[in-house]
């Protein structure tokens, strides 16, 4: 099995409480979101498994773990229309990461100032529907915890 952590600290919460029909549905796979815990100042958002970067952009990625599932981390929702305005990628596209890697750092207050939602999906692409043991909702996690597994 492989651990999938929490890329920041906040509140774990079900995809179903997500304000988008795409994660809140499992369209792109089960999981989990983190309602972060900080929305004041720069936050590093980290490799939650270990693996290469398929994909990034400043408001999301996705890691391929060696036995090539992707986790995909999603930076508030509907963020893509900040075009990077308050992210920063710290990684790059095609690197090798450990899990707890800073691969983008963000501004949590520039997401709700610019009136997105700030909640960040974590998930298992292309996985069943509720395939993914989700009983770590309501927890309080940092970077590192284990949100589930897979």
């Amino acid at each position: 099995m492989t651990t999938v952590a929490a890329p920041l600290a906040g509140t774990v919460v079900a995809l179903a409480d997500v304000p988008d029909p795409v994660f809140s549905a499992q369209m792109v796979g089960s999981g989990v979101a983190i309602r972060p815990s900080t929305r004041t100042g720069r936050v590093d958002v980290v490799a939650p498994v270990e693996g290469r970067l398929l994909k990034l952009h400043h408001h999301a990625f996705v890691v391929l773990t060696d036995d090539k599932k992707g986790v995909l981390v999603h930076v508030g929702i509907d963020t893509v229309q900040m075009k990077g305005d308050g992210f920063e990628l710290v990684a790059t596209e095609g690197a090798t990461v450990a899990a707890g890697d800073v691969v983008v750092r963000y501004s949590p207050d520039a997401v709700v100032a610019a009136g997105y939602d700030d909640v960040c999906p974590v998930v298992l692409m292309d996985s069943a529907a509720d395939s993914v043991d989700a009983s770590r909702v309501g927890r309080d996690v940092v970077p590192g915890d284990t949100v589930f597994e897979i």
